[in-house]
């Protein structure tokens, strides 16, 4: 792996170039296993950088606060009411800029490596609005300067609340009043744009403002019940079969593990690529910890057991920050570890039941568990962040294929604030190692369950993938939308309607494969294939125990997939209708 150059597969990129799109993936994922995704060392200390910035940033903005005192004084002041509500409003801030999760190469944004605000303060760029016919004045997928405005305004509610002193003194918190103009724009910036939303991670950082709304006494004990719901909701959406693939493909990824542990996560590398069974033991006994040391955290109040337990989770979050995981969310990483420290090390004998407000209790309820319970048995209707299914490889998902030559449609008629990924790797390492890098990215989603479904399903949505660029439906919504995340209804059919309404493909010049997050209780997933102009071509169900069984390629004795189509598919306009 160089420095600046990205470590790619050893293949002749002409001769790779020259097989079908199968055989193309196929020796990226058997590098996927040694190497990763290959990126340069260079990313890596970049990535470290930003962590060490949003720390700073932080500390720097705490410190300025009047009666807490400087960053020489850290000791004194770092676990104070008024300290923790500001460094979680600059997360929030942080995020919503586009700077934390979903920013940098390891999330297809290269050059410049975030979207973000370079997005959302542009009109005219693309925006989705959760529920445009519900809502009343959320319709249309068009950002005005009306929402450029609201979100300048959100990054304004935030920078000011950082500059406002605690009512009190160094102890004291933020008036509730001033927290609410900040959850109110937050709130009306996300009727308009779904994404900005998500990016902010409101299910987090926005709970968390609901908190801040009700007195001190009751602040401590509701965030420690955040921060059970959070770890809980992470475990529970681990007991699955799509969990270990996970835990192989991430740990792939780490610069730091040795390449004999690499190899002895999958079964029989290079030619079976399935989870081994200590990929399987390591994605189980970290979903025991998840369980077992945050509860021992909320029943203990101190002492060597509290010390113990806190320890086991501060290296648990590192552990996933040193994997390096697409999608980067390594600040929110950060935050957890403080947040552990503060509420459960130095706030230990207050009790995480003792809630007074009835309420924040509703509240609470309605967001930890109402909320995430929704999600888990209609993934559908729930994005994976507030249904808490964190990195278990139970995402909805997306692959689009463009007809050779169309893709540059997108940018022609969509207005974005950076080239496509394809576009930006093109400009720095030439267009051959542009596709290949791109692939690597394809060979990484196909190195997951879903991802086999997806390379099964390929073959039903077009006749000759060969005549098609086939891109991740990731990079497409981190070009088009300004910012990525993982959540698979950000490239769903709203988005399909979107960039049909501004690039007219023609039938079969943009077909796209849609599979939705596995019900937690049923063991099959949901597809859909969609033609941009036509609409809905096919839609039904995989079984999931299908897609674990095979590897992330295709060849001649992998037997066809087998599907359960939908007798009787939704009207095409259903699908094909734009929000306007």
């Amino acid at each position: 792996m160089g420095f600046l150059a990205p470590n790619t597969a050893g293949v002749d990129i002409q001769q790779w170039l020259s097989r079908p799109y199968q055989q193309r993936i196929r020796p990226l994922a058997e590098h996927w296993v040694m190497h990763g995704f290959g990126t340069p060392r260079i990313v890596h200390l970049l990535y470290l950088v930003k962590i060490t910035a949003y720390a700073l940033g932080g500390m720097a903005a705490v410190s300025a606060t009047s009666g807490v005192g400087g960053i020489a004084h850290y000791g004194s002041w770092w676990a104070e009411p008024i300290v923790y509500q500001k460094l979680a409003v600059w997360t929030l801030l942080w995020e919503v800029l586009g700077l934390g999760c979903g920013s940098g190469p390891l999330s297809s944004h290269f050059v410049p490596p975030v979207g973000g605000f370079l997005h959302w303060l542009r009109p005219g760029t693309v925006r989705l609005p959760p529920w445009p016919g519900r809502v009343p004045f959320t319709g249309g997928t068009r950002r005005t300067v009306a929402d450029v405005a609201l979100y300048a305004a959100l990054l304004g509610a935030a920078v000011w609340l950082l500059c406002s002193p605690g009512d009190g003194g160094a102890a004291g918190v933020w008036a509730p009043w001033r927290v609410a103009v900040l959850a109110v724009l937050l709130v009306l910036l996300g009727l308009r744009d779904k994404t900005v939303f998500l990016a902010a991670r409101a299910e987090h950082y926005g709970l968390t403002l609901l908190v801040f709304l009700f007195p001190v006494s009751d602040m401590t004990a509701a965030l420690k019940l955040v921060m059970l719901a959070l770890w809980w909701g992470a475990a529970s959406s681990k007991l699955n079969r799509h969990f270990p693939f996970v835990v192989a493909v991430m740990i792939s990824n780490s610069p730091l593990h040795p390449a004999w542990f690499k190899r002895r996560l999958y079964r029989h590398y290079p030619d079976d690529l399935r989870p081994s069974a200590l990929a399987a033991a390591a994605a189980h006994g970290g979903t025991v910890i998840e369980y077992g040391v945050p509860l021992v955290l909320v029943l203990s109040h101190g002492g060597t057991v509290t010390t113990i337990a806190l320890a086991v989770m501060v290296v648990f979050h590192l552990h996933i920050m040193s994997a390096f995981p697409m999608g980067v969310p390594l600040e929110w990483n950060v935050f957890f570890i403080y947040s552990a420290l503060v509420l459960f090390g130095h706030d230990a004998g207050v009790s995480a039941f003792a809630v007074h407000s009835p309420l924040l209790a509703a509240v609470l309820v309605l967001g930890l568990v109402v909320v995430p319970l929704l999600g888990r048995v209609r993934p559908d209707l729930v994005s994976f962040l507030p249904s808490m299914r964190y990195y278990a490889g139970n995402w909805p998902t997306s692959l689009w294929c463009f007809r050779k030559g169309t893709e540059h449609r997108l940018n022609e008629y969509i207005v974005k604030a950076s080239g496509l990924p394809v576009d930006q790797l093109t400009r720095l390492y030439g267009a051959e190692t542009a596709e290949l890098v791109l692939h690597q990215g394809l060979a990484w989603r196909a190195m997951h369950s879903h991802g086999r479904a997806l390379a099964g399903l390929l073959p039903r949505a077009v006749d000759d993938v060969e005549s098609y660029d086939v891109r991740e439906g990731e990079t497409v919504a981190g070009g088009v939308l300004g910012w990525n995340f993982g959540d698979g209804h950000l490239h769903n059919e709203q988005l399909v309607a979107a960039v049909q309404q501004r690039c007219g493909f023609a039938p079969g010049d943009l077909r796209v494969v849609l599979l939705e997050s596995q019900p937690t209780h049923r063991q099959r997933q949901y597809y859909r294939i969609v033609d941009a102009s036509s609409g809905l071509i096919e839609e039904g169900h995989v079984n999931v125990r299908e897609m674990v069984v095979r590897q992330p390629w295709l060849d001649d004795e992998t037997p066809a997939l087998p599907v359960e189509p939908v007798a009787r598919p939704r009207p095409a306009t259903e699908v094909a209708a734009v929000h306007e």
